[in-house]
């Protein structure tokens, strides 16, 4: 690939070529707190409850009522306990063991989870009265918020869709895999702060996705991801995969 154009493409450029090594801390989402931490404040920081080797490390008697445990490594491995009589113990151990066996390198080559110390990662579980808390994924072309998207409907019958925003928070006219949702979400109370701590965290990289949540009116860190989709995910209309690739400059 010489002369990369999309966004996909980049993505796939970068995976092979950008390896900076503090890329490892900032995808561990046990490592990527600190990391957030000291640049952002402990404020903006879901509580960690405790963090394992292997499910049967878990104190549940440790826990409180209500948690959230989650593999450090991959996107997917991701168990909520609202009510901790009634949490399925088995499930979680088939889910979160299954997770710990995931390879997220192996499987797109995406460098910063070579060295992964593979974890399960207890959190506190946040509410804010709905029946999903939706994240805010800001994407950072070269340390500048471009646009954004929001997940939501997870659990509904048509299942998950994604909306695309430019950075004012009006909708974006394409869609990346999945569906954009019928009722667009409102702006964020902290969308300016949202941006100014995903433009603080991706200063000097080529390409970062910052995750947030809003919860209660409160801002919290989430994760950060470099290759969103793993740069495989199509575009509709496809013209908007060279668009979004022409905002990143991987210097070549």
């Amino acid at each position: 690939m010489d002369k990369p154009e999309t966004f996909n493409e980049k993505l796939q450029w970068l995976k092979l070529n950008d390896r900076d090594p503090r890329y490892t801390a900032m995808v561990d989402k046990v490592t990527a707190k600190n990391y957030a931490a000291k640049r952002l404040g402990k404020e903006y920081i879901v509580p960690t409850l405790g963090v394992y080797k292997s499910f049967d490390e878990i104190d549940f008697d440790s826990l409180p009522d209500r948690f959230v445990l989650k593999c450090n490594h991959d996107s997917g491995s991701v168990v909520i306990c609202g009510v901790k009589d009634g949490f399925d113990r088995e499930k979680a151990r088939k889910t979160l063991t299954k997770g710990l066996k995931t390879d997220a390198f192996y499987w797109g080559r995406e460098y910063p989870y070579r060295h992964v110390k593979r974890r399960i990662l207890a959190e506190e579980y946040l509410e804010d009265g709905q029946q999903e808390i939706r994240d805010y994924k800001l994407m950072c072309f070269n340390g500048k918020v471009k646009c954004s998207f929001v997940c939501s409907d997870r659990f509904s019958a048509e299942g998950l869709c994604v909306t695309f925003y430019d950075r004012d928070w009006n909708v974006m006219p394409f869609e990346r895999h999945y569906p954009r949702a019928k009722v667009p979400a409102e702006r964020p109370l902290n969308y300016d702060k949202m941006v100014e701590f995903a433009e603080r965290l991706s200063k000097g990289i080529a390409f970062l996705r910052v995750d947030f949540y809003e919860v209660g009116g409160r801002l919290y860190f989430g994760e950060m991801t470099f290759y969103p989709g793993s740069g495989w995910e199509e575009f509709t209309p496809e013209k908007w995969d060279v668009i979004l690739g022409s905002w990143l400059d991987i210097g070549k």
